[in-house]
């Protein structure tokens, strides 16, 4: 079942908006699906890949046993699901019944599981490696990885996960870079209070082997709309003026909200910040970025770059996939030169 919401909008409105991330008419375009159990309650925060001109979706979803797991679906043109699987594609093993799991309640409503996926290929290996959030006895961060070839043969056959955060720490939102940077692998495993990025000559680790982060909880920026901090989005995208990351945060002026930011990183050295957004790229302002879970959330774990357009995925209000998009060089240009982005709507 696919919820359907009522939107009018001018073609007059359209055009006089500026340039900015445009939403989706179709959005939601994933929804609970009430006939699987697994998926019945919530489906969101999907990581995305671009494959042989194809995107894929791997989102989170929880149904009635309260545990999160991973589905798939994919689409053509990034606005359409043209294929969505009846089960799921990856858990997140428990190694016992623990409960209610705090952490993972507040973070999207599971008991646990595995939430917030998001996929990566670096360069041309074949091989996808995928960081989520790994919710058993604590909130850590889990990696696994796939050959390409039987992600796209739907062979679901994922190598054993590794937990890559400390024991007793909480640690969620790492991203791996989709190219290698001065012949390593990078891992970003914080923004707050700077970029931190772990570099490696392999993404095998062994038992008891863990990327040691820290994330200033109590970090507050001043004077501007991204307050606090919460983490890192989709996997960065490799354009020509640098690394674009999306991230998270909240206003205190503007409490209860989940919003998206962009940094512009160097291409060679990722720690330094060339650009921040001034103004949020994404703020929950519809009905299905409320009517959710959690409502006045949007929370980014995929974006692709597919015919010059920047195509961002995001969770809506816990409950909801939906997706916004922007030309690339228009939306470069406008963070470059430090102009206010506005959304608008795109009727497809």
């Amino acid at each position: 079942m696919k919820i359907r919401i009522s939107k009018k909008k001018t073609r007059q409105h359209e055009q006089a908006s500026h340039v900015g991330f445009i939403k989706a008419e179709e959005n939601p375009i994933l929804s609970p699906e009430p006939d699987n159990d697994w998926e019945s309650w919530q489906t969101f925060n999907p990581g995305v890949i671009l494959l042989e001109d194809k995107i894929h979706f791997i989102y989170r979803a929880i149904g009635e046993d309260g545990i999160s797991r991973l589905g798939y679906a994919n689409s053509l043109n990034g606005f359409i699901i043209d294929e969505r699987l009846p089960y799921p594609i990856y858990e997140h093993k428990l190694t016992r019944s623990t409960g209610i799991n705090y952490y993972s309640f507040a973070s999207g409503g599971s008991f646990g599981g595995a939430e917030d996926p998001r996929i990566v290929r670096v360069g041309e290996e074949d091989m996808l490696y995928m960081t989520y959030t790994a919710c058993g006895e604590g909130l850590r961060v889990g990696l696994t990885s796939i050959c390409t070839k039987d992600f796209l043969q739907k062979r679901w056959r994922w190598n054993p996960p590794r937990l890559i955060s400390p024991p007793n720490e909480v640690h969620k939102n790492w991203v791996i870079f989709p190219e290698k940077i001065n012949d390593k692998y990078a891992i970003l495993h914080s923004i707050c209070p700077e970029i931190s990025i772990d570099y490696r000559d392999s993404l095998e680790f062994q038992e008891d082997e863990y990327i040691w982060s820290f994330y200033d909880s109590g970090f507050r920026r001043k004077n501007c709309w991204d307050n606090w901090i919460r983490g890192a989005g989709s996997p960065p995208l490799k354009t020509s003026a640098g690394w674009l990351l999306f991230y998270h945060a909240m206003d205190n002026n503007d409490p209860g909200k989940y919003k998206v930011g962009a940094l512009l990183l160097d291409l060679d050295d990722p720690t330094k910040i060339l650009y921040r957004s001034q103004e949020p790229v994404l703020v929950p302002e519809k009905d299905y970025e409320y009517s959710g879970f959690k409502g006045g959330v949007v929370y980014v774990c995929g974006a692709v770059i597919k015919n010059d357009r920047i195509l961002v995925y995001y969770g809506a209000s816990d409950s909801y996939v939906s997706v916004a998009q922007a030309d690339s060089a228009e939306f470069l240009r406008a963070l470059t030169q430090q102009a206010k982005p506005q959304l608008k709507e795109k009727i497809l």
